[in-house]
């Protein structure tokens, strides 16, 4: 009997790499329940695939243990990523100032062909259209029960990713599967998901992107705050930031604590900076007039929009701006509400967040606690990443990990 890594998404491709290159001669099997394997990774990156990142460290993950993540990173990290992608024919270049990797190609069919063209090399055999609907522990490895025969492993790697996007073959089966071999899961939710709004604010604003800091304030709780760009949408707000933050957003709903999102519109300035800056747009232009002005802090329809909202005359000429009027626009444009109603859920939500826990796992191998003979990496497991790469480099390293201890 093989080992068997069941899941041919990024964390199964390379955990049957890694296996076999480290198990020369041995046969690997990956399978998996689609006819065409790698749909996440095609779709990922707006069809690019963002590889990784060029700085990857424990900070950029929430759920689990730090400590086990920085174990797993450490083990693989972004340099032997680069080095491997490099030798099996992809070239990855940074783009600034996120620091994300994409091919050279900018098409992420090029690192999935890659990699499936790898285990060929490698021997690994794949068997597709094989939905695993239950694992059996037997005193000599498992049986993998599927709709028409059983498959026997002497080991098995879960590799089945978790919900997000479940057009691609995420449907959670993963977490069933472990739980029947002994392990519990935290609950999941969407992570990296737009967020849709009450209100009609967004509507007028859709395709607009800007610079910003959404703010999450969760009670009992530091405030968690992701600068990057945020998108209007017709149905509220997406793009990095919001991305980022949608993920705390989801947890504190799922824990029943009280939740506020908002976005500073001027990232990098608080209530005195932000003031000196109309200030001194008054003093330079003190006839321009103020939506006009104001279309050099903001895009042009955001600020008619803000001022609209406030009721704030945009036609009047900045010397005329009176002073509670400008400090009332400095203060809404430093903590601009966001009113999440909900989140786009698992349809597009890029990640889960939840799983099983790390402290479930062996680090060292990625091997189950629970069940021996049984491993787990990537998606499936209590850790997701923040967007720009991250949540790929988590699935390259697990499986390198798991790929060498099987």
């Amino acid at each position: 009997m093989n080992p068997v890594v069941v899941g041919a998404g990024a964390a199964g491709l390379a955990t049957a790499i890694f296996a076999a290159r480290r198990n020369p001669g041995r046969e690997i099997l990956l399978i998996d329940s689609a006819r065409k394997i790698g749909a996440k990774i095609l779709v990922s990156g707006g069809g690019r695939c963002n590889v990784t990142n060029e700085v990857v460290a424990p900070a950029d993950f929430r759920g689990g243990s730090s400590n086990v993540v920085r174990r797993v990173l450490n083990s693989f990290p972004v340099e032997k990523t680069v080095s491997f992608f490099r030798e099996i024919g992809v070239a990855l270049h940074a783009e600034p100032p996120e620091g994300k990797l994409f091919p050279d190609t900018n098409r992420a069919r090029t690192v999935l062909d890659a990699l499936v063209t790898e285990a060929e090399r490698r021997g690994v055999r794949l068997v597709t259209e094989f939905p695993v609907r239950e694992v059996r522990r037997r005193d000599e490895g498992f049986e993998l029960v599927g709709p028409d025969r059983t498959i026997f492993a002497r080991t098995v790697v879960l590799a089945t990713g978790g919900r997000s996007l479940p057009k691609t073959g995420s449907d959670g089966t993963g977490y069933r599967l472990a739980q029947s071999l002994g392990h519990t899961t935290i609950p999941t939710t969407p992570a990296l998901e737009p967020l849709m709004l009450e209100g009609d604010f967004h509507a007028a604003l859709t395709g607009i992107s800007q610079e910003a800091e959404v703010v999450v304030r969760v009670e009992s709780e530091k405030p968690f705050r992701a600068r990057g760009s945020l998108l209007w949408t017709h149905l509220g707000a997406s793009g990095p930031a919001v991305l980022d933050a949608s993920r705390v957003w989801r947890r504190a709903r799922l824990e029943g604590r009280p939740v506020t999102v908002c976005a500073n519109l001027l990232p990098g300035d608080d209530f005195e900076s932000a003031d000196r800056r109309l200030l001194g747009l008054t003093g330079e232009q003190p006839r321009a007039m103020l939506r006009n002005a104001l279309a050099a802090l903001l895009p042009a329809r955001v600020a008619q929009a803000v001022l609209d909202r406030l009721k704030i005359e945009g036609e009047m000429q900045m010397a005329q701006l009176p002073r509670e009027s400008r400090r009332t626009l400095v203060r809404a444009l430093l903590d601009w509400p966001l009113p999440v109603r909900d989140g786009r859920g698992w349809n597009y939500a890029e990640v889960t967040a939840g799983g099983v826990p790390l402290g479930e796992i062996n680090p060292a191998t990625m091997a189950s606690r629970k069940c021996p003979g049984l491993h787990l990496v990537g998606e499936i497991l209590d850790v997701d990443g923040r967007i720009g790469g991250f949540n790929f480099q988590w699935a390259w390293s697990s499986g390198w990990v798991a790929g060498q201890a099987i």
